[in-house]
């Protein structure tokens, strides 16, 4: 997978799935815009720090990173929330950062880039969903909706904008070693290590994900080995089922 001479927009990029799609994304040769509330220290070629649920923030960002790159091949719409816990659990301030976050800030984002690439002759564009979206697992009521709204939404411009070269698909991970899942132990009195131990001997593949696992997949579907999948789902799981 090479990407000499691409530009690649990528939101989330100071979390542990982000900052590894940023590294890889750079090493095959793409320039790669990162966008994060904070970006300082992540090695890019353009820095566009702001908070995604401003919505003029998000509605700006594709048009931001093709004016500091020359131009916007792909985008990666990484950013997240997981919020826990059940509809009678959920704050209104739980469920507007989740909706936020996790389905409104993708729409504008591929409302704005679709444009773009379709004027540039094409593009692509990885969201990402979750195995929780597609099958929903308990106590994550909001998380679940959101993680199912970004699957409906990526298949719909999957089929709507394949006509005009842009490639629309989703990843859908299972539990990934991120800092946001290990703090989210913490909070609930866990040993991060011992809890993540734990979660692996769940998975058939013996292991949770790594950031690495999800990000190479996120980078397969943006490059041209998967020129033929358009409006997917991919679901990395490590053959564990939601339960």
């Amino acid at each position: 997978m090479r990407f000499s001479g691409q530009k690649a927009l990528v939101t989330g990029a100071a979390g542990g799935i982000g900052a590894s799609i940023v590294t890889r994304l750079r090493a095959a040769g793409a320039r790669v815009a990162v966008a994060d509330r904070d970006v300082t220290g992540i090695e890019a070629d353009a820095h566009l720090p702001g908070d995604l649920l401003d919505a003029r923030y998000a509605d700006a960002l594709p048009l931001a990173a093709a004016g500091a790159l020359g131009g916007l091949d792909i985008v990666v719409n990484n950013a997240g929330v997981i919020t826990r816990g059940q509809v009678t659990d959920t704050s209104d301030a739980d469920w507007s950062l989740s909706v936020g976050v996790n389905v409104e800030a993708p729409f504008r984002i591929c409302r704005a880039a679709i444009p773009i690439m379709a004027e540039a002759g094409g593009g692509a564009i990885v969201n990402i969903a979750s195995c929780w979206g597609l099958r929903p697992g308990p106590n994550h009521a909001v998380y679940c909706m959101t993680k199912a709204a970004i699957a409906s939404l990526t298949q719909c411009m999957g089929r709507d904008h394949a006509h005009q070269g842009i490639r629309i698909n989703a990843v859908c991970p299972n539990e990934v070693n991120t800092p946001m899942l290990r703090s989210g132990f913490a909070r609930r009195g866990f040993d991060p290590d011992s809890a993540v131990a734990e979660l692996g001997k769940t998975v058939p593949l013996g292991r949770i994900a790594e950031p690495e696992d999800i990000a190479d997949v996120i980078l397969f579907l943006a490059s041209d080995a998967a020129r033929y999948i358009c409006g997917a789902l991919i679901e990395v799981n490590g053959g564990k089922a939601v339960s």
